[in-house]
């Protein structure tokens, strides 16, 4: 019986040579994780993802000539298969907030564990959106003043606007933390199937495609 593990192919595109490598010997330590190209800038990094067709790309977001956020968009317009990871620092809010909508399957900081960010690659490959809680964080923080002021003097935001259950802000808020669906069934006390009809139960009320669009809304929205 063939007992092969199905390779995930992987591109990284990222400026600073040392955590090109430091990523490469990282991820090639996974026997089912290949990287199979390294590029230094967006430019490069595109035409490598034409050419190789990878299964999961992940970008730097402050690259030069082009950054990263311009990288995704540009990508998006050819390919809507590859999944894209963005690689995101603690000082770039900015960054972090125009990244949320240029087409990111997922939203780490560079300071992940290289066994996390390895799961991340895998639960990614497979369809799955996953958003950092601090990423998420970030994006909170900056929301603009006027937006955040219920949140500063605790009046509840209006949430009649999208109509979920009290179970399904609860499912929200632990999607915003960026929690799976089997970690959200371990926190609620139910299985897993039930948590991932809450999710999908929430993706149609707020009107959105994935997971991260679903914690961006609710970020920008101040719904949790």
């Amino acid at each position: 019986m063939d007992t092969k593990l199905k390779q995930i192919s992987v591109i990284i595109v990222e400026d600073f040579k040392l955590t090109r490598v430091g990523l490469r010997c990282a991820l090639n330590a996974n026997p089912d994780l290949e990287v199979i190209a390294e590029c230094e800038d967006a430019i490069e990094g595109i035409k490598q993802i034409q050419a190789l067709k990878p299964d999961v790309v992940l970008m730097d977001l402050g690259l030069p000539m082009m950054n990263g956020i311009e990288a995704m968009v540009k990508i998006r317009e050819f390919s809507s298969d590859v999944k894209i990871i963005a690689l995101t620092s603690h000082d770039r809010e900015e960054e972090v907030v125009a990244a949320l909508s240029s087409g990111a399957n997922a939203y780490c900081l560079k300071d992940i564990d290289p066994a996390k960010l390895a799961d991340v690659i895998r639960d990614v490959a497979n369809g799955v959106c996953w958003i950092d809680s601090m990423v998420a964080n970030l994006a909170l923080k900056a929301i603009p003043k006027a937006e955040s002021t219920d949140l500063l003097t605790g009046k509840i935001p209006d949430q009649s606007r999208i109509p979920l259950t009290e179970r399904e802000f609860e499912v929200l808020k632990h999607l915003v933390a960026g929690k799976s669906n089997t970690e959200i069934a371990k926190e609620l006390i139910v299985s897993v199937h039930t948590a991932k009809a809450h999710v999908c139960s929430i993706l149609q009320k707020m009107c959105v495609n994935d997971r991260v669009q679903a914690a961006v809304k609710a970020v920008k929205e101040g719904m949790v």
